[in-house]
């Protein structure tokens, strides 16, 4: 069980960061910073929260690396990162995940880690990286269907056309 669920959580933060990999190929450098309204957060705000939080969570906390984390200016940048910088980080930042969850034994699952005041077992922590980067994911795709005004195309496969259904 344990190794099931150290690999799910490696694929999905791999298949989530190829799915944002691809709305940064579909989008300008004006739409990845563009903001529905000032409480909003731009598509590359959210990379960079993303890489800041799996980096706290997964890289700090579990793989020991020192915690340099600053949360703030992950959502007041402004224009501050071109796309393929933004790229570049997200990929680095989940591979060097993905290599430090290979390395969890399944006997550290149950091992305590102090995250942002928060005493979290290693399997929480996980967790945690994996449904908040889902959540974003979610919040990046929808952003570029909005402003590309098309569908992305990660479920056609299951889009019945005897029947004219798609799959949102």
């Amino acid at each position: 069980m344990e190794h099931l669920f150290l690999s799910y959580s490696i694929e999905k933060l791999r298949q989530s960061e190829g799915r944002i990999q691809h709305c940064l190929e579909l989008l300008s450098s004006d739409q990845v910073w563009w903001r529905g309204a000032e409480e909003c957060n731009s598509v590359a705000n959210l990379v960079l929260h993303l890489c800041g939080n799996v980096r706290q969570w997964i890289i700090a906390s579990i793989g020991g690396q020192i915690d340099l984390r600053q949360r703030d200016s992950e959502f007041a940048a402004r224009g501050d990162v071109d796309i393929p910088e933004l790229r570049t980080m997200l990929r680095e930042t989940v591979e060097e995940a993905v290599r430090t969850i290979e390395r969890v034994t399944p006997q550290r699952l149950t091992e305590t880690v102090r995250i942002q005041d928060y005493e979290k077992s290693v399997l929480e922590a996980i967790y945690h990286v994996v449904e908040h980067f889902s959540l974003h994911t979610g919040q990046i795709l929808y952003a570029t269907k909005l402003l590309r005004k098309a569908d992305l195309g990660f479920y056609k496969h299951l889009s019945n056309p005897a029947h004219g259904e798609k799959t949102p």
